[in-house]
Order: C-alpha cells, then sequence, then structure tokens
C-alpha cells in the first residue's frame, strides 16, 4: 500500500534527521501526502474500523518525537528482553508504534508472549513477582487490568496489516497461550479482514473458531466478515455454517446488516438452495441497492420467475428518461447473461432480448461482477479525522503530547 511504504520511509527519515522541524510532519500532513489508499484490494472493513489511516499519522509522529534519543529504541528493547528486564506498559505502547518491519513486529510479539516472571500495573508501576508456571510476559499478568484506555489487541492487528504479517496476526489469535489479550472483537475483525483481502479464507474461518471458542462477541462486522468468508469458501460445510451464524444472531435480537444478508443469499444461490435464498433475501429491510437489485433479479432468474425479472429491468430502463438527479439502477452484465440463459428457448426470450437492449442503450449496464459489488470497501461513516484530534474535554490535567498520540 502507498501510504504504508510512505509511512515506513517517513519514520526512518525522522529517526535519520532528529535536528528536523516539527513543522515538517505537520507540512506532509496538510499537503496530502498522506493517504491511505488500497487499489485493487478489497477489503470489507470501513476506516471507521480498520483505522489505519489514523494509526499511520500517529506512527509518523511518534517517530518524530522519537528521533534523536540514543540508540535505536527496538535494538534496546531487544536488549532488555534479552536481559529478562521488567516491560512496562508505556515502553510496549512506544515500541508499537516504531514497528516497521517483520523483524521489529517478532520483538513487539515477544514482548507480549514470551515467558517471564513481572508484572506491568496500569499507571507504569512494576513489582516483581514470582509464579509457578511461566506466563507470557506482559499479557498473563494483566487479564484484569485490561490495559486501562489502551487496547493492545487492535493495534498489533494494525501492525499486522500495514506491514502485511497476516500469517502472524491469525497465528497470534489462534495461540491458546494468548487467550484473553485479544479479548475483543476489533482485533478478530482487523484479522478476518487481512485474511479475506489476501485470499486466505481457511485461516479466517479457523479465527472465527477461535474467537467463538475463546467466548469474543460477535458484533455486526464479525457476522458480515463470517458471512463473506464462507461465501468464498462456496461449500457445503461453510452454507451450513453462514447460515446458522445469521439464525443465531436473529434468534438472539442482534442486528445483521444488510451486507451481511446479501453474502448469505448469494452463497446460497451458488448451493443451489432457492428456497433458503428466497428466505434471506426476504429479511432484507431495504433492498433499493445496486448490489439487492443484482441480486433480486438474479434470484428471480433462477427460481424460474423470468417474467417477474424482466419487468424490474424494464421498469429500470424506463428510469433512464428521469431527472438527472435520481438515482439509476445499475446492473451486472453477469447477471443479465445468465437471465438471458435461462430466458432461452422459451416463449419469452424475444420479449427479454429486447429490454435486454434497451437496458444497454440506455446505459444502465455495468462490467461489474456480482463479486465486485458484494467484495467491496465501504465509504467511511464519517470524515477523517485531523492530525491533533481533540482530546475530550473534563480531564482533570492534560496529558503530555506523546501520551496523547500513543492513547487508543
Amino acid at each position: 500500500m502507498a501510504l504504508r511504504r510512505f509511512s515506513s520511509s517517513c519514520c526512518r527519515w525522522f529517526l535519520r534527521h532528529p535536528s528536523s522541524p516539527s513543522a515538517t510532519l505537520s507540512a506532509l500532513l496538510q499537503a496530502g501526502w498522506i493517504g491511505w489508499r488500497v487499489g485493487a484490494k478489497r477489503h470489507l472493513l470501513s476506516e471507521d474500523v480498520v483505522r489505519l489511516e489514523e494509526f499511520q499519522r500517529r506512527k509518523l509522529a511518534v517517530a518524530h518525537l522519537n528521533a534523536g534519543t540514543d540508540g535505536n529504541f527496538i535494538d534496546l528493547f531487544g536488549r532488555k528482553l534479552r536481559r529478562n528486564s521488567l516491560v512496562l506498559r508505556d515502553e510496549l505502547k512506544l515500541l508499537l508504534h516504531l514497528c516497521q518491519s517483520a523483524e521489529d513486529m517478532k520483538t513487539a510479539r515477544d514482548a507480549i508472549y514470551r515467558y517471564g516472571a513481572f508484572r506491568v500495573l496500569s499507571h507504569g508501576a512494576a513489582r516483581e513477582v514470582t509464579t509457578s508456571p511461566p506466563f507470557p510476559r506482559y499479557h498473563a499478568e494483566n487479564r484484569n487490568v485490561a490495559h486501562g484506555e489502551f487496547k493492545f489487541g487492535p493495534v498489533f492487528m494494525r501492525l499486522c496489516y500495514e506491514l502485511g504479517l497476516e500469517k502472524m496476526a491469525a497465528a497470534t489469535l489462534t495461540d491458546k497461550e494468548m487467550r484473553g489479550f485479544f479479548g475483543d472483537p476489533t482485533s478478530f475483525n482487523i484479522a478476518i479482514d487481512m485474511l479475506f483481502v489476501k485470499g486466505c479464507h481457511e485461516d479466517a474461518l479457523e479465527v472465527l473458531r477461535s474467537m467463538r471458542s475463546q467466548n469474543v462477541a460477535f458484533n455486526k462486522d464479525t457476522l458480515m466478515l463470517a458471512s463473506a468468508v464462507c461465501y468464498k469458501l462456496n461449500s457445503t460445510e461453510s452454507h451450513a455454517i453462514c447460515t446458522s451464524l445469521i439464525e443465531e444472531a436473529q434468534v438472539k435480537g442482534h442486528f445483521v446488516s444488510r451486507h451481511a444478508y446479501c453474502f448469505a443469499v448469494a452463497l446460497a444461490l451458488k448451493q443451489n438452495d432457492i428456497e433458503k435464498a428466497q428466505l434471506l433475501f426476504s429479511q432484507i429491510l431495504i433492498t433499493d441497492s445496486r448490489l439487492c437489485q443484482n441480486l433480486k433479479v438474479l434470484l428471480l432468474a433462477t427460481s424460474g420467475a423470468v417474467q417477474e425479472a424482466v419487468m424490474i429491468l424494464f421498469s429500470a430502463a424506463k428510469l433512464s428518461k428521469g431527472p438527472s438527479f435520481v438515482r439509476k439502477p445499475e446492473f451486472s452484465q453477469e447477471v443479465l447473461d445468465q437471465l438471458r440463459a435461462r430466458a432461452e428457448g422459451g416463449e419469452r426470450a424475444a420479449g427479454t432480448e429486447r429490454v435486454l437492449s434497451q437496458l444497454e442503450r440506455a446505459g444502465r449496464v455495468t462490467p461489474l461482477t456480482l463479486d465486485d459489488m458484494l467484495c467491496r470497501t465501504p465509504a467511511p461513516k464519517r470524515k477523517a479525522a485531523a492530525m491533533a484530534e481533540q482530546r475530550p474535554s473534563g480531564r482533570r490535567t492534560p496529558k503530555p503530547l506523546r501520551s496523547a498520540l500513543l492513547s487508543e
């Protein structure tokens, strides 16, 4: 990713040029040099959830603040681990914000995971403890202190996302020794999204199983990602898992997003389970989106209701004559080809062909496939946060700049 490469080079540049003025970072941000674009990679979570752009900006700021210190912090931290020295919470925060390579991440994971005998309290004070069995250096003794205002899990996963370490992310989440450290759904969601982008669907399913076994609650994003993974696996087992998860959420009264339903409907159609696809589609409350309209046409065509599908297309073709500010529906060429194949040889073949030609002349046909429409990156629900994000008012004492940058 462009931002990942830019961020890494900037962090290294800051560390090599400690005399640079602080205005350099502000100028880079204001000039628009920093912008996260995934390009051809289609991830399913919005920037509001992944928050990689915000994290990258904090990393640049922390690297600039750390410039000029004696020695490389990560190397010094590695030596500290080899001496089996005490690890403080704020040191771990700083370490995670300075990681720029897979080797750095190994050091960070070792700080969390490697066995030792120290306890870190929430305010940075520490005391040595004695243990019978060894436990992870930072993690095991801090299950209940829950790291205060800071959650290390999502930060670790964002680092894996940034550096392309999807295998490390999956292995860490499924490691039985790490149970409890990643107790929030966001950590799992970011990892599953990353695995989905890389095509590691079996690994993503294993992460979902681990999430369930650790009793981490599934939220609406988790359910959507689970449906997407099952859709990509496209097997009898994945169809059963997808259906079961959605039905469980319905029974518990949990919200099921439209996107999750759409993945489930598409999977049911792939598995030729027309009845289940119809049932799932009927539970979508608002079906005016382009994806839903394409799924509806495909569902009607697959179930033999060709005439009803053609009527939807006929209505869409007439809308092309309406005002320009009215959103016009678009239909995938892939979906239209399947409808054409279903109508071929029947008594309505000629009428279907006329409507399809009319739709094409109206410019309502898109080369996007149904898979393209499903595996899309949603737009963020809010504008990108400014670099110097305002801290909540009402604090008794303001925190130093570094603490604000490292806060989650």
